[in-house]
């Protein structure tokens, strides 16, 4: 299963078409976004091959970041990442909605603040690279179930895909798809068990 796509652009080394006119050569420069591929699956945890290639493409040299926005246990957060091979920064929540049960979240406001919050600061770091042209993949891992938990909003998300300046691809993972996102997909692929 091939993830990534087969070109390999930057910031700082756009395509650039010649145009030849009578008097002289003029140069235009065209940015380059990789794709939006989402993968969906039935059930929550089906994505090992995607962390699989991810390190793939990492030890092949490409700048890959992997966020989990629900996964938690190792309360990471922003300051704490992890890195791999070189180049591939694998993130996690420091509260994340996996360390508890759904009834200990209901019932206590101040933990449900806190995972809120700390899945908001992996959004915000998230959307900074999608707009800096530093990385050649990331990974939105469960995005879909923060955004109908309401942690992160759908238009947001949107606005920054449609928006963002990343060479390589945006892969977003999650069970339940919202249409908007199918619509803007450039690959869809179904894992089934």
């Amino acid at each position: 299963m091939v993830i990534s796509s087969s070109h390999n652009y930057s910031k700082g080394n756009l395509d650039v078409v010649n145009r030849n006119t009578p008097n002289k050569i003029n140069l235009k420069n065209f940015s380059q976004n990789g794709q939006i591929q989402i993968y969906q699956s039935s059930y929550r945890g089906s994505y090992t091959s995607i962390i699989r290639d991810s390190l793939r493409n990492a030890a092949l040299g490409r700048k890959v970041l992997l966020i989990q926005f629900m996964k938690g246990g190792v309360k990471q957060g922003v300051d704490h990442a992890v890195k791999l091979c070189g180049n591939l920064t694998w993130l996690r929540s420091s509260h994340s909605f996996d360390q508890y049960n759904t009834e200990a979240i209901k019932n206590n406001k101040n933990l449900k603040k806190s995972i809120y919050e700390s899945t908001i600061e992996l959004w915000n770091f998230c959307k900074r690279e999608l707009q800096s042209g530093e990385i050649d993949q990331i990974i939105l891992d469960e995005i879909f179930l923060a955004i109908e938990m309401k942690i992160i909003d759908k238009d947001d998300l949107i606005s920054t895909l449609e928006n963002r300046f990343i060479s390589g691809d945006v892969i977003l993972t999650g069970t339940d798809i919202p249409k908007d996102f199918l619509l803007m997909a450039n690959q869809i692929t179904e894992l089934r068990s």
